[in-house]
């Protein structure tokens, strides 16, 4: 039998969650209530089950794919290995996708899928038997295909399972032009995309970057404008974490917190990411760092230390009711999907902070995707075209202003100019560019009322608007 979804009534309902946060933003806008409830839903939820046999033993593998909007076409949204899987996460979790495509204007409908494992238990063997299994199910429902669905790494998933979901939908799709289309998040040598690892966390810290490089929210909150110095407390040092910390240093902020499953670190004078992820690799464990001032048995103490940011970036309801008022960071920027609860956020804004919202903060793991599904529609990698002949024109450009002048620049300075943009730099301009745009967007439509009370509710206000006119030109509704 498939694992119980049922909950107590004190444990935090994530759909719910997410529709609770939906309804409070539809009321400041003019749509009819049955556009609202339609836009809300989950359109199609496939659970399923199927055997898997582990030595001289069966296991039944309970499985998810929920397709949460077609207001367009293809859907998109991640696949998601954890023994706390359930169906009302994976529900909230594809209705996410669908709010933050639209945000950040990437036009896909949102999806999401999860298999209840935990993946430290299985030997890469079993796991890649589940993930064709799972990819042979979906293919049986047409729940996958690049223009009907497209799935994504998510948390306990990666480049190695894009790939064998990508080779199970090549090998049962003989003579399908676009079929490594069918997902995303997969290695460079299977038609990915450079800068997608990376992504999800760059968009977080672009994110943070915009928020505080606004003076007047800045003032309002105590801090000086600029990333640079900023103390931030990151929780959850995976793929997003990482590369959300990383980023942050590049642009002048301190690590001064990392928070894991097995304990906390805190040093005010700053971390280093890649030596906590060496010591944890050597020890089995993030705890005993020796650059460590201080270090915590309960992950949840170190969300609780002094800093300026805090970036919850593991899984949801991490932020709740019993513990916000202990949280001393003036801004939290949603790494994750889902960490902070309505009741949080309500009270984390009444005592003055600013909440950068999953649906935007985390959209850059999507919009990348996009770029990586627009290049396997177009079987040609970006910058091939073009590269070549931009620094020949540069060069040109440069020889002539040199005659002209009679001024030589020196090797370091023609080749910054000549030089073409890799794919990985374009990604990563396009990427930006997505970001602050969809930042300065929610920002102007909080701003538009006084009675809009959060970033969060702006940036569903600026979803639900653009999806109902999916749904018009669709002629849906008048």
């Amino acid at each position: 039998m498939a694992k119980s979804i049922a909950k107590s009534a004190e444990e935090p309902h994530f759909f719910n969650d997410v529709s609770q946060f939906f309804d409070h933003a539809a009321q400041f806008t003019k749509h009819p209530q049955g556009l609202l409830n339609q836009i809300k839903v989950c359109n199609s939820v496939y659970r399923f089950s199927f055997p898997f046999r582990r030595g001289d033993k069966l296991e039944v593998i309970n499985a998810w794919r929920v397709e949460h909007s077609q207001h367009m076409s293809p859907t998109k949204g991640g696949i998601r290995y954890s023994e706390l899987v359930n169906e009302d996460e994976v529900m909230a979790l594809a209705a996410l996708m669908t709010y933050k495509c639209a945000i950040v204007n990437v036009p896909f409908g949102g999806a999401k899928g999860g298999i209840c494992i935990n993946p430290k238990n299985y030997a890469v063997g079993e796991l890649e038997t589940i993930t064709r299994r799972y990819t042979v199910e979906l293919i049986k429902k047409n729940f996958i295909g690049p223009a009907i669905d497209v799935p994504a790494p998510d948390y306990g998933t990666g480049e190695r399972e894009m790939s064998w979901i990508a080779d199970t939908y090549t090998t049962m799709n003989p003579g399908q032009l676009d079929s490594f289309g069918c997902v995303t998040g997969k290695p460079l040598s299977l038609h990915g995309i450079d800068g997608r690892k990376a992504a999800t966390g760059r968009g977080v810290a672009i994110a943070i970057r915009e928020c505080v490089s606004v003076a007047e929210d800045m003032e309002k909150i105590g801090h000086t404008p600029g990333i640079a110095g900023k103390k931030v407390i990151v929780q959850g040092l995976g793929n997003v974490g990482y590369n959300t910390a990383k980023v942050l240093m590049e642009f002048g902020a301190t690590i001064v917190g990392v928070c894991e499953y097995d304990g906390a670190l805190y040093n005010q004078d700053g971390l280093d990411p890649d030596a906590i992820l060496e010591h944890r690799k050597n020890t089995g464990s993030i705890l005993g760092f020796k650059h460590a001032k201080k270090e915590f048995k309960n992950p949840s103490t170190g969300l609780e230390q002094e800093c300026d940011i805090l970036v919850p970036a593991a899984l949801e309801n991490q932020i709740t009711e019993e513990n916000v008022g202990r949280i001393k960071a003036k801004i939290i920027a949603e790494g994750a999907n889902g960490p902070t609860t309505p009741g949080a956020e309500a009270a984390f804004v009444k005592k003055g902070g600013i909440i950068i919202p999953d649906m935007y903060c985390n959209a850059g793991g999507v919009t990348v995707s996009y770029f990586e599904w627009l290049k396997n529609l177009s079987h040609v990698a970006f910058g091939r075209m073009d590269k070549r002949y931009e620094e020949m024109a540069n060069l040109n450009l440069v020889n002539t202003v040199e005659a002209i002048t009679g001024v030589s620049l020196t090797f370091e300075q023609r080749n910054t100019i000549v030089k073409g943009a890799t794919e990985l730099e374009l990604v990563n301009s396009g990427l930006e560019d997505t970001m602050i745009r969809a930042y300065h967007e929610i920002r102007e439509i909080k701003n538009s009322s006084k009675k809009i009370d959060t970033l969060r509710t702006a940036a569903f206000i600026g979803s639900i608007d653009k999806i109902a006119v999916s749904y018009q030109n669709l002629g849906i509704w008048p």
